[in-house]
């Protein structure tokens, strides 16, 4: 954030959706991470690996595994993601999927940009664990 000043607001007034955005990508950075750490494979076969995990099935499973270990704080986040209004559903999953996996993409952003990336990838690990989606 320092090196690009400007502007800035309380993360609280972010809207759901717009922490969502920047969880999505967090997330996905996350996984192509571990995935790329594995093994150095032609693209092809990480692209494969990773869509296991980053579709809003897998999301949808990681946070109702994770129930119980948000703080209070990260469950309301994800209530505001997950009652959101989006302009757009995923052609792969259920809209109930869909939602659960936006207000997990939005407590990720929420972390993200608190600084607490520790939280954030102990989340994400911890339930993939849960779900037993092992990467």
């Amino acid at each position: 954030m320092d090196t690009f000043p400007g502007k800035r607001q309380d993360i609280r007034s972010y809207s759901a959706l717009s922490l969502a955005y920047i969880g999505d990508v967090v997330y996905d950075l996350i996984i192509r991470t571990v995935v790329v750490s594995r093994a150095n494979r032609p693209v092809n076969d990480l692209h494969r690996i990773t869509v296991r995990y980053v579709s809003a099935g897998a999301q949808s499973k990681i946070v109702q595994a994770l129930a119980g270990c948000f703080t209070e704080e990260e469950e309301s986040v994800y209530r505001r993601g997950k009652n959101s209004k989006p302009h757009t559903t995923a052609k792969n999953a259920s809209v109930a999927d869909y939602m659960k996996a936006t207000g997990f993409e939005a407590v990720l952003g929420y972390l993200y940009l608190t600084g607490d990336m520790e939280r954030a990838l102990y989340l994400v690990k911890k339930g993939i664990q849960l779900t037993g989606l092992e990467l």
